[in-house]
């Protein structure tokens, strides 16, 4: 049982009533049960314990959370984002380099259907120590096995490497056939738009070298337009280019790994009240939370397909959108009853999502560092193992990065984030 008071100067007390009993018998002990009792009791306690210690940042004056709006119906705030997907379908000619590369299937999600009410209703929800969402139902998690299952494969090594370029041009050179024309000698991204062109103006006579040209502009079109969207920004940053040189190893890195740290950096960011805008892979979010909440979805019967978010990107995709007041009291209410925690056992979603993304099933329940360049993000597998069908136990307290949850690419000149990193790197690989 909990009561609540409120002893002034912003600062707030919960105090907590356990109960603890034993049977009593005829040769029962005293002391003994009153000492079983207690061992009870402390079982209860230790959970909320580091519990209020983990939950810390949530409840400080100093840090103002998003959650504090959900305790205000008329009051509310609806995130801006930025997801610019290419309508146009890639070149067959050069299909098999983004297939090699391990781009084939994202390839496909060529539309998007944005509910901004939604997602930002999820996050007022997000515990950035966690990286967990706190439901009705439970704490559950954008996991490794979401992206694997929905976008692709996610084993591999870190998307990692030097963050700046002496001669950046050189780079494009060799690798796009040509450098953007911005008057630039330091630039350290591409736009979107000059990417697009570079992709629309493949001639029908064009070599081989120019289609593999054409398959790196349309991978780097796809980081920044779907996979890890920059909430402010339209350029893709140049450091990704040299991972893309050899299309075999390009396959080679963990790109679903980088996808979710990036999604979890963008919704930590998020939660603080002054910020209005959201990056990361939206697209793979709002899948999830519909395919886990169906009834947050107007439409549902919407055929399954592979990648899983053309469910809803495809007309008439979720239907209608409602406003943050309708969401917060759909989850509210219906959640704790209807919440799928094992959507993909379904046989319809079964057999549409290939073998290829469930050979790394070992990994998803792991607790792990997740590495994209400068964002490092700890993922905890083990606080979510009913969305792997097994018992919830009592949790390690979350790991914590310190200062390197904040590191940015920002003045790191020649900086290889690998090496910077390596402690991290060293863990994901093990």
């Amino acid at each position: 049982m909990y009561s609540y008071k409120d002893v002034g100067q912003r600062c707030e007390e919960w105090i907590t009533y356990l109960q603890a009993g034993v049977g009593i018998v005829a040769d029962s002990d005293p002391n003994a049960e009153h000492h079983e009792c207690e061992l009870k009791a402390a079982g209860l306690a230790f959970p909320l314990t580091w519990m209020s210690i983990a939950m810390a940042r949530l409840i400080r004056s100093d840090i103002r959370h998003i959650s504090d709006a959900a305790n205000n119906a008329d009051s509310f705030r609806v995130l801006r984002g930025r997801v610019s997907v290419l309508k146009i379908a890639p070149d067959a000619r050069f299909m098999p380099y983004l297939e090699l590369a391990g781009f084939g299937s994202v390839a496909l999600i060529r539309s998007s259907d944005l509910r901004f009410d939604l997602l930002s209703v999820l996050v007022e929800r997000w515990h950035p120590e966690t990286h967990t969402f706190h439901f009705p139902c439970g704490e559950c998690t954008v996991s490794l096995e979401d992206v694997a299952v929905q976008l692709g494969p996610i084993d591999g090594s870190p998307v990692t490497g030097v963050s700046s370029f002496t001669d950046p041009a050189a780079v494009c050179y060799q690798l796009l056939g040509k450098s953007p024309e911005d008057g630039d000698k330091y630039f350290s991204g591409i736009k979107c738009t000059w990417l697009k062109a570079k992709i629309c103006g493949l001639s029908a006579t064009a070599t081989e070298g120019e289609l593999m040209c054409a398959a790196r502009a349309y991978i780097m079109h796809m980081i920044e337009a779907v996979l890890m969207p920059d909430a402010n920004g339209d350029s893709v940053h140049l450091s990704y280019m040299p991972l893309l040189a050899d299309f075999s190893t390009a396959r080679s890195y963990s790109w679903g790994s980088a996808v979710l740290a990036t999604l979890y950096r963008e919704l930590c960011r998020a939660t603080e009240s002054q910020v209005k805008d959201i990056g990361g892979c939206l697209i793979l979010l709002q899948s999830w939370v519909l395919y886990r909440m169906p009834f947050l979805a107007r439409v549902s019967h919407q055929p399954y397909l592979y990648p899983l978010p053309l469910r809803w990107t495809t007309r008439p995709g979720i239907g209608k959108s409602s406003d943050v007041p309708i969401y917060r009291l759909r989850i509210e209410q219906h959640a704790q009853e209807w919440f799928i925690w094992m959507p993909y056992r379904r046989p319809e979603i079964t057999n549409v999502v290939p073998s290829s993304a469930l050979v790394d099933s070992h990994i998803w329940c792991t607790n792990t560092p997740i590495v994209n360049f400068n964002v490092v993000e700890w993922y905890h597998g083990d606080w979510v193992l009913r969305q792997f069908g097994c018992i919830q136990p009592i949790p390690d307290p979350p790991n914590q990065l310190g200062d390197d949850h904040s590191l940015t690419k920002r003045g790191k000149v020649q900086l290889d984030w690998g090496i910077k990193h390596q402690k991290y790197v060293a863990l994901w690989n093990d």
